[in-house]
């Protein structure tokens, strides 16, 4: 098939472009939002194709998969058809809503030609979905390796622009994490975070690494540390557990299922998070062992190939 997607979620796309499928990726210019084209960082296989929108109207287009509010009419103006109607499509939502899950509703909540495919169960409960159909397909991850060494007695936290996010991330435990491990926080617009914390350097040092370099020094951390309050289930946190990582993590949106019994700590309690940090980092060899469940665990639930396969039988199910 011809599966029309945009470039949005690097990680997500990467996965899901493991499929059989011509993935047909809009690209612009200036490769902008609407027309990113195929990833810099990431290695992507030859069936992802780019195409201009002047080549979409031409193009023969099988499936349509949307991923913000926008994109429905945007489709239709590129390709000259109508998702859900002309040609099948469904919705990928990636995140947990912004508002009260009580009130939040969905932005295609109004209609039933489009499914809402949500990446946690968690998501789906907290989405107001209206009449809109739905579906989880949970994340899949390629495996990079069992990388982790632990030689640095550090706390690797990943996290996209950590200032402006706020207590949405946890930035704002990071401090009294920061008592009991130094930490490595990578990500996009981190710098300048150790001085808005008041944090000194070295107990705070901040790096955006390409996804590559981004495992090797993440698995060099004795563990991962997870603060997030409320965002939907972090591939970072799925990528450390794969790189057999021991995690410490709040008990928020979807990670208690992600993260099974010896896998890691998982909890509210703050006292209880810093022991896990301050044990792991005496302990080493427990470091190891926890990190080998996580490991075990997470490539039978988030594999790359039980993504795939999932995906095949909803879009089977979509474009019958």
């Amino acid at each position: 098939m011809n599966i029309l997607v945009w470039h949005v979620h690097g990680s997500w796309l990467t996965a899901f472009v493991q499929g059989p499928h011509t993935y047909l990726l809009p690209v612009t210019g200036d490769r902008g939002p609407d027309g990113l084209g195929r990833a810099v960082t990431w290695d992507w296989p030859a069936n992802v194709r780019e195409l201009t929108p002047r080549e979409l109207r031409d193009c023969e287009i099988d499936l349509m998969v949307l991923q913000r509010p926008h994109e429905p009419d945007l489709a239709r103006r590129w390709t000259g058809r109508r998702p859900g109607v002309d040609v099948p499509a469904v919705y990928v939502e990636h995140n947990s809503p912004d508002g009260s899950p009580v009130d939040t509703r969905h932005p295609l909540a109004g209609q039933t030609s489009i499914p809402v495919v949500h990446v946690t169960h968690f998501n789906r409960l907290m989405w107001d979905n209206g009449r809109a159909p739905t579906e989880v397909v949970e994340h899949g991850i390629l495996d990079p390796g069992h990388l982790w060494t632990g030689t640095e007695p550090r706390a690797a936290v990943v996290v996209n622009e950590p200032v402006r996010r706020g207590r949405t991330t946890g930035t704002d435990l990071l401090p009294r994490f920061a008592r009991s491990a130094p930490l490595d926080v990578f990500g996009m617009r981190t710098d300048g975070l150790a001085g808005h914390l008041g944090l000194p350097a070295e107990r705070c040092r901040t790096r955006d690494l390409p996804q590559h370099r981004l495992h090797q020094e993440m698995a060099r951390c004795r563990l991962y540390l997870h603060p997030v309050r409320w965002t939907s289930l972090g591939l970072s946190l799925l990528e450390a557990m794969f790189l057999g990582m021991p995690v410490v993590a709040l008990d928020t949106t979807e990670v208690r299922e992600a993260v099974p019994e010896g896998a890691g700590v998982v909890s509210n309690r703050l006292d209880v998070l810093e022991d896990a940090v301050r044990g792991f980092l005496a302990d080493p060899e427990h470091a190891r062992r926890t990190g080998e469940t996580a490991r075990a665990a997470v490539r039978t639930r988030y594999g790359g190939r039980r993504f795939v396969d999932d995906w095949e039988r909803l879009i089977k199910e979509v474009t019958r």
